[in-house]
């Protein structure tokens, strides 16, 4: 038998607020990372466009993973 923990609301508002952190560090990240990239490729170097095409994908997958705990703990 698995027993369910359930948090109170203290700890939900504290879980919430941290991930709401990471989000806002991963969403600086990606508009630093589109910055750069624009910046690189309009001066001429295209190298790292696919790099941080695949960072920018990471850091995607991640603030979908927070979400989708989110959603998990409210259930």
């Amino acid at each position: 038998m698995a027993i369910k923990k359930y948090f109170t609301r203290e700890q939900r508002t504290t879980v919430v607020y941290g991930i709401l952190c990471i989000v806002v560090v991963l969403v600086i990240l990606q508009l630093w990372l589109l910055v750069a990239t624009m910046n690189a490729y309009l001066g001429g170097d295209a190298t790292v466009v696919w790099p941080a095409l695949a960072a920018s994908v990471i850091c995607f997958l991640l603030n979908l993973g927070l979400l989708r705990y989110l959603y998990a703990m409210e259930r």
